[in-house]
């Protein structure tokens, strides 16, 4: 039987027309997909402006079921989601993106980074560590490098911190000698715990090596030579330490009178206290000059006929003439004589409760308040922001 060509013929054609319809047909959905992407994603824009996350969530949902490949869309989505709060919906968008094999090395380290900040705003310390750890040799390295260095200070694994610091401070971006200090410093704190002295007055070394105009390291070596009994150790480093840091010698200015008294080198020290006490007047360094048995500069008004020399609590006259302090004020009437004793009781009791809140420290960057002076603030985690003096001094 002979094949008859013109059906053929006449087959080609309808093929052609049906293949165009077809394309057409497809080119118009194209369209109309890539015009709802589009819009849904200006619509999640306008919502962003307004401040309207859940409509803006929607919205970008939305445009991310429309065109999944998009990885802006994706990124988009998980920023809102953290700053909403959503942590695990935030760790599930980025975890979806670097489970793609189609995702650039940038997209991915970008990825990354963006799940380390959700485990961080989550508090997954673990996890954030986890993937801080990964951005190693990436662009975000040197930011991965400062949140784990905030990590392990957090949670006071010292050693760890120790290392991250001394990889930024070799990067030459800025210099981490001081805080490379503290992480040493408290270590020591810590071999002294266990009972390894030794170990933490090597610690302490390096400490005052690396930054030798801390006044830490000096202040925490000096602690240790009067745990060990060598006083005239101690007195020498806090000697020292009063030309190289004056300014913070209200925080050391008891532990030097002890060891200028047990080292029998009160007179010496008395003078040293006095001449810093004239250049700034402190409630800690007078008090430190009282206990040696002297006083800063007292007037000689001060000082009534019937009184005749000098007594050690007349120093607080005489501070009282250089600033107003109720501090000084309490402690002085404390031994006073009144003229109806039955009051001094619930007059000292009352003036005690008053002054108390007056001398405590104050964190500069959070105003966080403490009665000890801490380096290293609990409350906003800042180095060094606690000034060496007292509420009422500031």
């Amino acid at each position: 039987m002979d094949f008859d060509f013109s059906w053929l013929l006449l087959g080609l054609p309808l093929a052609f027309v049906l293949g165009w319809l077809a394309s057409r047909f497809d080119l118009r959905q194209l369209r109309i997909e890539n015009r709802q992407a589009p819009k849904a994603y200006f619509r999640g824009l306008n919502f962003l402006l307004n401040e309207q996350q859940d409509q803006a969530i929607d919205a970008f949902i939305e445009a991310v079921q429309n065109d999944p490949d998009t990885q802006e869309l994706h990124f988009a989505l998980g920023n809102l989601f953290r700053r909403r709060g959503e942590y695990q919906r935030a760790v599930r968008v980025h975890e979806h993106l670097l489970g793609r094999g189609d995702l650039s090395r940038a997209d991915r380290d970008r990825a990354q980074h963006a799940l380390a900040q959700d485990f961080l705003r989550a508090g997954l310390l673990d996890r954030a560590e986890a993937a801080l750890q990964k951005l190693e040799g990436t662009r975000y390295e040197n930011e991965a490098r400062l949140a784990l260095l905030a990590i392990y200070e957090r949670s006071r694994e010292w050693a760890q911190a120790a290392a991250v610091a001394q990889k930024l401070d070799e990067a030459e971006q800025a210099s981490y000698s001081v805080r490379r200090a503290h992480h040493l410093c408290e270590q020591a704190a810590e071999q002294v715990a266990a009972g390894n002295v030794q170990g933490a007055a090597d610690l302490l070394a390096q400490a005052r090596t690396l930054a030798p105009q801390a006044p830490r390291p000096p202040i925490d070596t000096a602690a240790l030579q009067l745990r060990n009994g060598d006083s005239a150790g101690a007195y020498e480093t806090l000697a020292a330490l009063c030309d190289s840091a004056p300014l913070a010698l209200p925080l050391y200015a008891a532990m030097l009178q002890q060891a200028a008294a047990a080292s029998q080198r009160g007179g010496e020290a008395l003078l040293t206290l006095q001449r810093r006490y004239a250049e700034s007047p402190s409630i800690d360094v007078l008090e430190a000059i009282m206990a040696l048995g002297g006083t800063p500069m007292v007037p000689e008004e001060a000082v009534t006929e019937a009184a005749g020399e000098p007594e050690p609590r007349d120093g607080y006259i005489a501070h009282l003439k250089h600033q107003p302090s109720l501090v000084a004020a309490s402690r002085w009437l404390a031994g006073e004589q009144f003229a109806h004793e039955q009051f001094r009781q619930p007059v000292q009791r009352a003036l005690d409760q008053a002054t108390r809140p007056l001398m405590r420290y104050r964190c500069a960057a959070c105003g966080f308040e403490a009665h000890q002076h801490f380096w290293h603030c609990p409350g906003c985690q800042a180095w060094d922001s606690y000034p060496p003096r007292r509420v009422e001094e500031l």
